[in-house]
This record gives C-alpha cells, sequence and structure tokens, in this order.
C-alpha cells in the first residue's frame, strides 16, 4: 500500500480533490481554475471598457448609474445600444468557443471548426434561399431559419462522411466538400440579385453585431443554459476520448455514440450563435487552442474556451468600432483578418512536428 501512495499522489498533481458531499467528489485542475478567474476577469474588464468607449466617452460611474436606475442621459447609448450588444456578443463568442473546442476534439484536429463542417455555409444558404423565395424580407429577420439550415448542412456532412463508423478525416473532407458547394449557391445569389437585396447579405455574411440586442441574446442565453447538463456530461466524455479509439472502446466507452452527441452539441451552439450575428469566422478555431495553450491540459477545456471566446469576440467588436470612427468595420471582417495569419502559423507549426 505505501508504495502505491507516491503513483496516487502523482495522478492527481496539478489537481484538487473536492468533496462537498460524501456521495460526491470532483477532481478540480488548479491552473486551469486559475486561467478561468483571470479569463473572467479579463472579460469583464472589456466590457467595462467596450460599454464605456465609442464615439460617445461614457465614464465607468455612468455606466453603472445606467445600469442600476435604467435611465440617464446616457440611457439610450449604454443601456439600449451598447450593453445589448456586448451581451449578445460575450454569448456568441462564448457558444463558438465551446462549439470549437467540441468539433476540434471529436475530430483530433486544431485546423477544424464547425465552419469545416459546413454550419456557416449552410445558415447562409439558407438565409440565401428565404430571401430568393421572399419568405423574409432581412436576413436579421430569420435566425430560426440560418440555426435550421446549420443544422442541416451539418446533418448531411455526417451522413455522407458515415462509413461503418464516423472517420475524423473524411468527416473534415466532406464538410469542406459541402462547404464549397453551398458557397457556390450563395455566390451564384449574389451575382443575380438585385444590389440592395445583394448588399443586405454580404453584410450578414461578414458576421456583425451591429444593431444586436436582447432579442437575439435572449434565444442564445436559453439555448446555452439548456445545453449546460450536456456540456457537463462532454467534459467527463472528452477524457477518454482523447486516447485512441480502440483504448476507448476498451475502456467501455461507445465512440462512435460519444463522437454523434459532442458532434451534435458543437453544431447547435454555432448554428445558434451563426443565427444571432451571422458567420463570424476564426473565433471558433482559434479559441479552444489558445485556451489549451493557457491550462496546459490534454485535452481542450471546455470552460475556457468558452471564456477566450467570449473575450475575443467583445475585444474584436470593440475594435471594430473604435479603429476607424466613425467608419464601423464588420466584427467578422476583423476576426477573419486577424485568424488568417494565425491559421498559416498554426498550419507551419504542423508541418513542421512532422
Amino acid at each position: 500500500m505505501r508504495g502505491t501512495a507516491p503513483a496516487a499522489r502523482g495522478l492527481t498533481a496539478g489537481h484538487t480533490l473536492l468533496r462537498p458531499h460524501p456521495r460526491v467528489s470532483l477532481l478540480l485542475h488548479r491552473r486551469s481554475a486559475a486561467v478561468s478567474a483571470a479569463l473572467l476577469v479579463l472579460l469583464a474588464a472589456v466590457m467595462l471598457a467596450s460599454a464605456c468607449l465609442g464615439q460617445t466617452y461614457v465614464s465607468p460611474a455612468e455606466v453603472w448609474h445606467t445600469l442600476r436606475t435604467g435611465s440617464g442621459p446616457y440611457d439610450l447609448i449604454v443601456g439600449e445600444l451598447r450593453v445589448p450588444r456586448i451581451v449578445v456578443g460575450a454569448l456568441v463568442g462564448a457558444a463558438l468557443g465551446l462549439s470549437g473546442a467540441l468539433v476540434q476534439s471529436v475530430t483530433r484536429n486544431p485546423l477544424a471548426s464547425p465552419d469545416v463542417i459546413g454550419v456557416g455555409h449552410g445558415a447562409a444558404a439558407a438565409t440565401v434561399l428565404a430571401l430568393s423565395t421572399g419568405m423574409v424580407a432581412s436576413p436579421s429577420a430569420m435566425p430560426v431559419i440560418s440555426v435550421a439550415g446549420g443544422l442541416a448542412a451539418a446533418a448531411l456532412v455526417y451522413v455522407l462522411a458515415w462509413r461503418h463508423g464516423m472517420q475524423p478525416n473524411r468527416f473534415v473532407l466532406t464538410g469542406v466538400g459541402i462547404g464549397v458547394a453551398l458557397s457556390a449557391i450563395v455566390q451564384l445569389y449574389l451575382t443575380d440579385s438585385e444590389l440592395e437585396a445583394a448588399e443586405q447579405i454580404k453584410l450578414w455574411l461578414t458576421g456583425s453585431l451591429n444593431g444586436r440586442g436582447w432579442e437575439q441574446a435572449g434565444p442564445l442565453a436559453v439555448v446555452l443554459l439548456l445545453c449546460l447538463p450536456a456540456l457537463v456530461w462532454a467534459g467527463r466524455a472528452l477524457r477518454p476520448l482523447g486516447l485512441d479509439p480502440d483504448t476507448a472502446a476498451a475502456l467501455g466507452v461507445r465512440v462512435d455514440r460519444v463522437r454523434l452527441g459532442l458532434t451534435v452539441l458543437g453544431v447547435v451552439l454555432a448554428a445558434t450563435a451563426t443565427g444571432a450575428a451571422g458567420p463570424i469566422g476564426f473565433v471558433a478555431l482559434t479559441s479552444p487552442q489558445l485556451a489549451r495553450r493557457l491550462t496546459r491540459t490534454p485535452q481542450l477545456p471546455l470552460l475556457c474556451s468558452a471564456l477566450t471566446g467570449a473575450f475575443v469576440l467583445v475585444a474584436a467588436d470593440l475594435a471594430a468600432r473604435t479603429l476607424l470612427p466613425p467608419l464601423e468595420i464588420p466584427v467578422g471582417a476583423l476576426t477573419s483578418l486577424v485568424g488568417g495569419p494565425y491559421l498559416l502559423w498554426l498550419l507551419g507549426r504542423r508541418t513542421a512536428t512532422r
């Protein structure tokens, strides 16, 4: 027994065992907890800065007074324009960060993201179809159709990639092919549509938080709350899934079912975020990898990925609003501008390690 004590201590190195109840025990990764706390503080700071900064500067005291009382000279700027937009940005970023972590864990590929499996392209194609048939007059009025399009595209990719089981590489390549086909449909619509309709869809395709408010934040918050039990399950399921499929199966894990469940959860989060703000690129790609480098965990950390995604998107939206006043850059364009070099760096790093 004495000889096994050092090994037991080694298994929990860097962890703390919490027992809130005699029948409940939790293994807490101390570095992940510290990083999560730091990211929460940074997120609060950037949200406050976003509420204060803009063409009209509002002091933090005035922001707090407006939020507390719901009245004052800055109620329109802070209470109706900036704060709802900030909340939508944080929720969309968290959903994309979680979705990216789930998809990358399933595919075991840091270059994968919800866009790779067709979620963004499916939402865009559904938006174009609804506009061309006259179902709606504006892309911002159709988040439900966007979500349905993203889910349908991901389901199609999954069905086509299935060959006696789900192979991650085939899944990614099938998603790329479906995405190219759906992108061609969108481009065809932009070529043949009238100028005003084309401008509307182009703005939505870029991804923007401009004009977003409580109408988009409410459904997204509800989806995230409803997904919490599934996310708790996902956090446990990711540990054995990090092993090779044969080892995970030997431990009693139904690999294909777990992959399907994680994929569905990731697609739902990504599709809902896309319906709220349009397809915003590279947040789902970069956030999980940044979170993993901060926490140094074997698996992609879900909570830190969500907080990283929220921080990245709120900070990007703040920069998009304030870099070139009075011009406002769509936040999707800014994240793509920054994410492109990151993707090239990641590709070079993977090539160098082979």
